[in-house]
């Protein structure tokens, strides 16, 4: 059974309710039931924190036992070099996920300081994008 750590960051506890033209309208704890009805042969764990420093104490605590890391960043994507040396530092490969599309937004989240240090980045497909990270894993 492969392990999937989803980790989520800042203001992504308030999906289904935070610019829902945007983020749509479904909460994550909605969407992460129907991921793992969809799933089963796949162990998902999901953490989520406003706080920098608990992303990446999370990062470092999965990150050399979990088969794979789907990280939305959220604002912290665009600021966090501390972040992209979590990722450089564990063993366990990441995929940057991004529910919309980042490079049809404002200027500045057309920069991932996180990229570089990821397997891969999706963006733009919703909610699908966790979807789609996790297929890349399997």
């Amino acid at each position: 059974m492969k392990k999937i750590q989803i980790i989520n960051g800042p203001n992504l506890n308030l999906l289904g309710k935070r610019e829902p033209t945007v983020y749509g309208n479904r909460s994550f704890d909605d969407y992460l039931a129907t991921l793992k009805k969809s799933y089963p042969q796949c162990e998902l764990s999901y953490f989520q924190s406003n706080i920098e420093g608990a992303l990446i104490d999370k990062i470092q605590e999965t990150g050399f036992s979990a088969d794979g890391i789907i990280l939305n960043a959220g604002g912290y994507t665009h600021t966090s070099v501390a972040l992209h040396d979590a990722i450089k530092s564990v063993t366990t490969p990441v995929v940057e996920v991004h529910i919309s599309n980042v490079h049809a937004r404002e200027a500045f989240r057309h920069h991932s300081l996180i990229s570089a240090a990821c397997k891969g980045v999706i963006a733009g497909f919703g909610m699908e994008s966790y979807r789609l990270a996790l297929e890349s894993f399997l």
